[in-house]
């Protein structure tokens, strides 16, 4: 049987595609879906057709308890041992519109679930000398590059990948790596790489991102073969240089 995936954020976006691609590779997997948001149930039809016995769970990962909640139930499955952090929240708007709710939204939905998850699962990977932990960025935030309209999501970003690069040297000598991913402008995005192909996209590689793009970038990260490659942020962006597509 394959590793165990932890995919936190999958009923829906990327994260679905994620999963399903995870799956797809013979990892076995659990995800997490808010309660009250995207249902679970199309993802797990997905990757119930390599892996029936994959598990959803509700939970709100940013916060600490269920952050560790969420670890102890996909655990009984067997140990989690890597984790692909999705989850984070998205304000649009110029900061001088932003409020102290935007601010918390976009500080406890980015960073502190990251911080969170990887709270609860380091201690079994320490334990076992093994551990894949993947995070998300955004175009741009292993720079800082300036990202208008975005900028208290963009600064969280940053400190996510900050985060995790720091992590990287410090759980290295435990079998552990930790890298970033910056997905490009991805619009749409429950479509596979063959029809992406023949969609237009403002970026130098002219045509529109995928699900799979992503999906195969994080199936690398969390492979065995990819042991030696820590501290890396990967942009998959179609070689996008700013924030995203006009």
């Amino acid at each position: 049987m394959g590793r165990l995936a932890l995919v936190t954020g999958g009923a829906g976006g990327l994260g679905r595609g994620i999963a399903f691609g995870l799956a797809r590779a013979g990892f076995r997997i659990a995800f997490t879906h808010r309660p009250g948001g995207t249902p679970p149930n199309e993802t797990l039809e997905l990757v119930r057709r390599h892996d029936a016995e994959a598990l959803a769970i509700p939970a709100d990962a940013t916060r600490e308890a269920e952050a560790a909640r969420v670890v102890r139930i996909a655990s009984e499955r067997g140990p989690v041992e890597v984790l692909v952090h999705v989850v984070g929240p998205m304000t649009v708007g110029s900061f001088v519109r932003s409020s102290p709710d935007d601010y918390r939204v976009m500080v406890d939905g980015n960073f502190g679930s990251a911080v969170w998850m990887a709270r609860a699962v380091l201690p079994s990977m320490r334990e076992r000398a093994f551990g894949r932990l993947i995070f998300f960025g955004t175009n741009g935030s292993s720079t800082t590059m300036p990202s208008p309209v975005l900028s208290l999501y963009a600064a969280a970003k940053s400190a996510v990948t900050s985060f995790a690069r720091t992590l990287a040297v410090e759980e290295a000598r435990h079998g552990i790596t930790v890298n970033v991913i910056e997905p490009g402008d991805i619009r749409e995005k429950f479509v596979a790489r063959e029809e992406a192909t023949r969609l237009p996209g403002k970026n130098p590689t002219g045509r529109a991102g995928s699900w799979e793009d992503i999906a195969d970038a994080v199936v690398f990260f969390a492979s065995d073969e990819a042991s030696f490659v820590n501290g890396q942020s990967l942009a998959v962006t179609g070689g996008l240089l700013e924030a995203y597509e006009a």
